[in-house]
Parts: structure tokens; sequence; C-alpha cells
């Protein structure tokens, strides 16, 4: 067979031999199989622990495994910050007199038990929780209505 050029300049391949339909197909299903066993037979290796002596060299997509990492040392849990209900529970126990809301966040301010984080409005905050834990727990509240916005401590406290 002769190779002649194209119109480009380039020489042409040689023809390779058609082969008939069936014949591909049969040659396709051949390296398909052949191909399948193979990769079974990787798969049954790498199951058993063992290493193909084949090809000791790394196998494309196969990564190394990694070395563990040490784990971090813990660190040490940050003091739970006391809210603004239990800092004022605490205020009104060891206060004698019935306090406003207004003369409580003073008190817990003075004491460093809690400041307020930059609300507006600390006093009327703390006074809707203590107006809803009395509304929930009743009795049991650490806080007791006074008068009309002044507390004392309950049987909770």
């Amino acid at each position: 067979m002769s190779t002649k050029t194209k119109k480009s300049g380039t020489p042409r391949k040689p023809r390779t031999p058609k082969m008939s339909k069936s014949a591909a197909r049969a040659e396709g299903a051949a390296e398909t199989d052949r191909l399948r066993k193979a990769a079974l037979a990787e798969i049954n290796d790498r199951l058993d622990g063992t290493a193909s002596e084949a090809n000791p060299t790394k196998a494309k997509g196969e990564k190394t495994p990694k070395t563990p990492k040490a784990p971090k040392p813990a660190k040490e849990p940050k003091p739970k910050r006391v809210s603004a209900l239990d800092a004022a529970a605490q205020v009104l126990a060891a206060s004698e007199v019935p306090m406003r809301a207004k003369e409580m966040i003073a008190a817990m301010e003075a004491k460093g038990l809690w400041t307020s984080p930059g609300g507006k409005t600390p006093e009327a905050t703390l006074y809707a929780a203590i107006i809803r834990e009395i509304a929930a727990k009743g009795i049991a509240a650490r806080f007791k209505k006074h008068e009309r916005g002044v507390f004392v401590a309950g049987k909770g406290a």
C-alpha cells in the first residue's frame, strides 16, 4: 500500500483491513472480560490486604494512606456567664429590702455579677424576665412581687 499525501501535504496513514461487526464485538467483549477479571483480582487483593506483585508501583488513582493526626489538647472550658436573671436572684437573696429592676441592675454591676452587653434598657428586660418566671413557676419562683415594680426573694431562691 502506498501512502499518498493529502492536498495539505501531510502523509496519510496506511489503512488497516476492516473487520466485520460481529468480529469487532467479539474482540471488544474479550477485552472487556479481561479488564473485568483484572479489576476483580485487584479488589480481592486489596480486601485480603496483599499488594499485587505484578505491579508494585502505585496504581493510577490509588492514594497512600494518611497518618492519623495527633489529637488536639482539650481547651479549658470557659466559665459560664451568669445570666441577668440568675444575678438578680443572688442580689435579691442577699438584700434585706425589696428592690426595683433598675436598683437590681445597679447592684449587679457594682458587685461584678453581671454587666449589660450594651443594651439600652436592661432593666426592662430584667423586669420582663422576672414577670415571666413568676408566671411560669408560680410559688416555686425565685422572685416574689412585693408591690408594683418591686420584688423580693421568693421561696425558690
